[in-house]
């Protein structure tokens, strides 16, 4: 059994994977721009004091970089690491962690086990970089003993992956980075505030002139424009599509969203899902629900009774 360290990774250890966060004078707010988990971010602050939008922006940067630095399967010696590297153990996991991973099977039985965060696995054969290389069905069915949330063995704070398996929050980690930003930044100021992770959205009220954010969603056919443009008074946008990570071959295109009970993507699913909710992690989960549904994304996503927005 490893029990990781619960102690806080100093700031050397995940600043220097990253260009120094920037900081302009905008209408009306202060924008601090940085990257983060291979996306642009961008925090807009109504603040008037350059100081305290310089501090403002830190701590944006400090979080997002600190959950990268845990959460990412492409770093080593984190935790997601030693979960995916213990040989079949339990590792006894911190009070973070365990949430996430109760959040992930709660999606997991929601979903009847189509959210699955075990089946990041299948990259090994599947590489969404907008070339045509589809891999072979013999390839896909060796990864499949590799996949499902069923096998795990997750008992508050100890989780046993069977050898061979892996994790992956990529699918819920970028949501909560920014929910758990803006409520750091609400703790900071009562102005109002906009966290953007690469097109994943959670923003308070404005408190000047205008009382609403203006949001652009990313048109998946042209990547330059904007499909909309929402305003939002307070609350959380996520999209979820095949844009920028898919295969095409033959005239068929291959978004990323995989079955995990196939390996393979999932047919007929719009091009792309915005979903608003109270949460960028609720919004986020249900974008990717809705995709998971195919051709019945709408009619899932009129289910829910949420504000939603499709492309095809």
């Amino acid at each position: 059994m490893v029990t990781p360290s619960e102690g806080p990774q100093s700031k050397s250890q995940f600043n220097n994977q990253h260009s120094p966060p920037t900081l302009k004078s905008a209408d009306g707010y202060w924008k601090g721009y940085f990257q983060a988990m291979a996306s642009p971010c961008d925090i807009f602050m109504e603040v008037d004091d350059r100081s305290v939008a310089k501090k403002l922006l830190q701590v944006a940067v400090d979080e997002a970089w600190r959950i990268e630095q845990k959460f990412s399967r492409y770093r080593q010696g984190n935790i997601v690491h030693q979960l995916n590297n213990n040989n079949g153990q339990p590792v006894k996991v911190d009070d973070e962690v365990a949430h996430l991973l109760d959040f992930a099977q709660q999606c997991w039985e929601l979903s009847e086990g189509m959210f699955d965060i075990t089946s990041g696995v299948l990259r090994r054969v599947w590489r969404f970089d907008g070339g045509s290389d589809i891999p072979e069905q013999a390839a896909v069915e060796a990864i499949l003993p590799l996949v499902g949330w069923q096998h795990v063995n997750w008992s508050r704070p100890f989780f046993t992956l069977p050898e061979g398996m892996e994790i992956d929050f990529g699918g819920i980690g970028k949501e909560y980075a920014v929910d758990r930003t803006l409520l750091l930044l609400q703790q900071m100021t009562k102005e109002g505030v906009l966290v953007n992770f690469g097109g994943d959205i959670h923003a308070n009220s404005r408190t000047k002139d205008t009382k609403h954010w203006s949001v652009g969603i990313e048109n998946p056919n042209q990547l330059d424009a904007a499909a909309g443009v929402l305003t939002i008074r307070k609350g959380a946008l996520a999209t979820s599509g095949d844009a920028h990570r898919f295969l095409q071959r033959d005239g068929i295109r291959y978004g990323h969203v995989l079955n995990p009970k196939t390996g393979w993507p999932i047919e007929h699913a719009p091009r792309s899902v915005t979903v608003a909710a109270n949460t960028c992690t609720e919004a986020g989960v249900l974008a990717t629900f809705a995709l998971l549904h195919g051709v019945d994304a709408e009619a899932f996503l009129k289910s829910q009774g949420v504000s939603y927005w499709l492309n095809h």
